[in-house]
């Protein structure tokens, strides 16, 4: 019988292999030990560069904020709170505007 490693979210040793993942039965937790068959979602910006939680990146484009008369302008730097798995894959902090959800097709990596 071949061993299977701890979960790496909760540390269970109950984990076992479904296919070519690993599962938790305690987390519900999936991950490969095979780095070819992650699942894990890549973001990118306009050009290609690879973003990650804490990045700042610059608007490329005037962006109305839907409910109001305020403009997200061209050229706003906003720091990247964390990237998130929805429709708007962003979600910031604008000055003047609050809290906001960007898709990554409209911002570049500063």
């Amino acid at each position: 019988m071949s061993e299977t490693p701890p979960c790496p979210k909760c540390d269970c040793e109950y984990t076992y292999e479904d296919g070519a993942l690993l599962v938790c039965p305690e987390c519900a937790h999936e991950w490969s030990v095979n780095p070819e068959f992650t699942n894990e979602r890549i973001y990118k910006d306009v050009n290609g560069n690879i973003l990650q939680d804490g990045d700042y990146v610059t608007i490329i484009k005037d962006l109305k904020v839907k409910g109001t008369s305020k403009v997200a302008k061209v050229g706003t730097k906003v720091r990247i709170n964390r990237l998130i798995d929805e429709d708007h894959d962003i979600d910031c902090k604008i000055d003047g505007i609050g809290a906001m959800k960007l898709k990554t097709e409209f911002v570049k990596k500063a």
